[in-house]
């Protein structure tokens, strides 16, 4: 059985055994959260969130790239969400190594140069402010007002506030 096999089964027990959950797009909480994809990193658990609540936007170390700021405006414009928080982490792969040598790489291997940014970095809390500025900065995103930026600690599974610069 493949790992994609066992989950496929493993989604087949919980549909059988879910609570009912009536609800809609639109999260109860009116929250979007954007954090790393870190397979260490549960945001449900780790913000007290159940299904329903928040709209979880996830990528390679929670960059605000142009696809998150297209997520958030969806999310706000149509779904209803008004608090907004950004949420990166400690030790995250991100800060391991350089994005022009990493397309380069990928150009090597296949031919072909990415055309994406790769977006690392070296310092998580100016990240967190950066993250913050871009999401400030994006017309289209319009409820700001309670946009908050934190790092979340792996070993301690804490939160740590970023405040903006």
């Amino acid at each position: 059985m493949t790992t994609i096999d066992e989950v496929v089964a493993a989604n087949a027990a919980y549909a059988d055994h879910a609570m009912d959950f009536v609800g809609t797009a639109a999260p109860s909480r009116q929250l979007a959260v954007v954090t790393c994809m870190d397979a260490r990193i549960d945001p449900y658990n780790t913000l007290g969130l159940r299904a329903g609540e928040a709209h979880v936007i996830r990528n390679a170390g929670g960059i605000v790239t142009d696809d998150v700021l297209r997520s958030l405006a969806v999310s706000q414009r149509k779904l209803g969400t008004v608090h907004v928080m950004l949420v990166m982490h400690t030790d995250c792969g991100m800060g391991s190594f350089e994005g022009d040598a990493f397309r380069h790489d990928v150009e090597v291997e296949t031919g072909l140069r990415p055309q994406w940014a790769v977006e690392t970095f070296h310092d998580v809390d100016a990240e967190v402010r950066q993250g913050m500025a871009r999401i400030r900065a994006e017309s289209a995103v319009r409820h700001l007002d309670d946009l908050r930026g934190f790092v979340f600690d792996v070993v301690s599974r804490r939160l740590r506030e970023i405040l903006p610069a």
